[in-house]
């Protein structure tokens, strides 16, 4: 299958392509059922997987072996995936792409920051000098074959952010991202010069861009919209909920399978089978 024509068909569809960050395989099979797209995000993958926060501590192999384990479990859905800055080095940034084209990622994210480097609506950020971006980019494009290539920008004031767009946009990559967009107004300043190329906006619960729906971003001609820790943000307050209740119930587990009760462990299991299953039209779920 061509995943990255797949999802460049489905940018060019009418409306604002949602795409979900996941941070491990259980809230990708909880997303699986709702959206068709997944976005594997560094500040996702970094706190899941590490404990830490986005500010390069990704291995390549860490994340290229989750790719792997989604598209295993995944098949049709589209994996887009944040690569940072290509692991510093281009002639790794390539390796990687190859890599994660062999496994079956629809896409990759490119970013221009130098190290150290931070979650794109972080402040302190760094940018390499355009030109040499740009090389890393040529040959990261030169390296795939139908693999989506986005390329992104962290410049953060506005003349340079308007000039790295309009360069990006004149490359062969696929899409433009400019993170940590501050405005509809900027928003509306970046499309006009990035012209007919796709363009990427991404939104992080309680980072620098305003909250928009997909509607308000078809309006604003946004292609597609990447939403970076819904699954992880909600997590995070469920558990902190969940382990608050159980310490004031006094170790007592609450009710499960009932009307309005908590996941139990044949609600979980029959999730999960779903991952078995999309490989086997027909089979049913792993009995409890």
């Amino acid at each position: 299958m061509r995943y990255g024509q797949a999802l460049r068909d489905e940018i060019a569809a009418e409306g604002t392509t949602p795409l979900i960050g996941v941070h491990d395989m259980y809230a990708a099979s909880v997303a699986a059922g709702h959206y068709n797209g997944f976005f594997v995000s560094g500040f996702g993958f970094a706190a899941s997987y590490y404990g830490l926060p986005d500010i390069g501590f990704i291995a390549w192999p860490d994340m290229a072996a989750f790719v792997e384990r989604l598209r295993g479990a995944f098949p049709h859905h589209h994996l887009l995936v944040d690569i940072d800055d290509g692991y510093v080095d281009p002639e790794v940034a390539c390796h990687v792409v190859q890599r994660l084209e062999r496994t079956g990622a629809s896409g990759v994210i490119l970013e221009d920051q130098k190290r150290p480097r931070r979650c794109g609506h972080a402040d302190g950020k760094l940018v390499l000098p355009l030109e040499e971006y740009l090389e890393k980019l040529d040959l990261v494009l030169a390296s795939r074959t139908d693999l989506l290539v986005v390329a992104r920008t962290d410049a953060t004031e506005e003349d340079e952010i308007l000039r790295r767009a309009a360069a990006l946009a004149g490359t062969e990559a696929d899409v433009v991202l400019v993170d940590g967009v501050r405005s509809v107004d900027g928003i509306r300043r970046i499309r006009q010069v990035v012209g007919d190329k796709p363009l990427l906006f991404n939104q992080i619960a309680g980072g620098k861009s305003p909250r928009l729906s997909l509607t308000e971003l078809t309006a604003l001609g946004v292609d597609v919209a990447i939403y970076s820790t819904p699954c992880l943000f909600a997590a995070h307050r469920a558990m902190e909920t969940a382990l608050a209740e159980l310490k004031y119930a006094d170790g007592r587990l609450p009710a499960t399978g009932e009307a309005g009760g908590e996941i139990g462990v044949r609600e979980a299991t029959e999730l999960l089978a779903r991952n078995l299953s999309r490989h086997h039209p027909g089979r049913r779920a792993v009995p409890v």
